[in-house]
């Protein structure tokens, strides 16, 4: 008798235990979702309150890969398989608020990935039906939405390049992957007055555009510059424009380039842009702009960042080089938030597999140049440089950016 209780008490105390680390877990999750939605997301200005809410009740974690899963609530992307990616979640909500979703819209939603924009729309709309390329990834996302009780999404495995014609016309169309071009049979399904959300451009040069049918054309206006996986099947077969992993550049270092629909607000060729704003200036130390980024709130986002080809097994090293001006800067709430160039690297699964960087710097230094030779991993297929403060203070100064291949 004495032992059989002993052993209810020995499972009584797994159980409790159990529980309360689920608990701890939980606890955890919300605190890290509410300071990403805090952070990420009504600081960098989205203002719509039910996406807001949303976002802070759709648990990423559950859509994060277990490896990738503690970093469920910082402002990136991470890889999911397939050669996908989870977005970040300042972009799930940017194009969530832009999508302008309402009760009663069909939701047509082109390229499932992990399910997690599903997920952050169903509470939004009446129903979201869902399309995914690769298979694995579609049969996973499934089983998630349906583990977790999301009754109002309808996913399929799929070329979202031809849409779902059995269920249009939809109400609203985003699209979570770039194509080159608008697909025309999206253009058919979508209602007279309907929106689409898409990323359009090159491999490494897109711009979020906001879609709407009018007499039956389409009205667009562009965003801001971005960066997404490429739309596969049909959409890959049309694009004209592919990047060279040979010869990795990055575009507008330099910081000229002033063309653009989005001129008035982004640094053309550069994406996810916090706190940062062109100068014009003769004191440029190459041609006539250069870039400023500043905070002064630790922790808070200041950045842009850029991708580009780059083949490891061809490329094995690379000079990153650049004009630097510096006041005041100093590390935010921790000795990684630190400002800095930084250059990471992804293998072909977009997994990462490296990083160097210029820096971090720190104090205050007039215009001088920096430079570092960067061994290339071999197997990096991708690479996306980040130039910002994150989380530092102080104000920055960057000019005539640079990567190139050396021998």
């Amino acid at each position: 008798m004495e032992k059989q209780v002993t052993a209810i008490i020995l499972l009584l105390s797994i159980f409790v235990s159990a529980e309360t680390l689920h608990g701890q877990d939980q606890a955890k999750w919300v605190r890290q979702r509410s300071k990403m939605v805090s952070t990420a997301i009504i600081s960098a200005g989205v203002k719509n309150i039910r996406v807001v809410n949303s976002m802070r009740t759709t648990l990423r974690h559950e859509f994060v890969p277990i490896p990738f899963r503690d970093n469920s609530y910082l402002d990136m992307s991470l890889p999911i398989g397939g050669k996908q990616t989870i977005s970040a979640p300042f972009v799930v909500a940017y194009m969530t608020e832009a999508l302008d979703p309402q009760p009663e819209d069909k939701v047509l939603e082109i390229g499932t990935g992990s399910g997690y924009q599903a997920a952050v729309l169903s509470p939004l709309v009446k129903s979201v039906y869902t399309i995914e390329i690769v298979q694995e990834l579609a049969e996973q996302a499934a089983s998630d939405l349906a583990r977790l009780k999301y009754e109002n999404v309808y996913p399929r495995h799929g070329d979202g390049f031809k849409g779902w014609p059995e269920h249009a016309p939809f109400d609203k169309i985003i699209v979570t992957c770039s194509p080159e071009s608008v697909p025309k049979p999206l253009v058919d399904q979508l209602k007279e007055g309907g929106l689409i959300v898409i990323p359009v451009g090159e491999r490494y040069q897109q711009t979020l555009y906001l879609l709407r049918k009018e007499n039956g054309e389409m009205k667009s206006e562009a965003l801001r510059p971005t960066l997404f996986v490429p739309m596969t099947g049909a959409a890959e077969d049309t694009r004209q424009v592919k990047p060279d992993p040979a010869n990795p550049a990055i575009t507008n270092g330099n910081f000229e380039e002033q063309s653009g629909e989005s001129k008035s607000r982004f640094v053309p060729g550069w994406y996810y842009q916090r706190q940062s704003r062109l100068v014009k200036s003769k004191s440029a130390p190459e041609g006539e702009h250069y870039l400023r980024i500043a905070n002064n709130l630790p922790g808070k986002h200041a950045h842009l960042m850029q991708g580009f080809a780059i083949d490891g097994g061809v490329v094995p090293r690379i000079s990153l080089t650049g004009r630097l001006k510096y006041y005041g800067l100093k590390p935010g709430r921790n000795s990684d938030e630190r400002p800095a160039v930084v250059v990471a690297f992804y293998d072909s699964n977009r997994k990462p597999v490296g990083f160097a960087m210029l820096g971090p710097f720190q104090g205050t230094k007039d215009w001088h140049e920096e430079s570092q030779e960067i061994e290339v991993p071999s197997i990096a297929r991708e690479a996306i440089i980040r130039v910002g403060l994150f989380g530092g203070t102080g104000t920055m100064y960057i000019d005539d950016l640079r990567v190139t291949a050396t021998d």
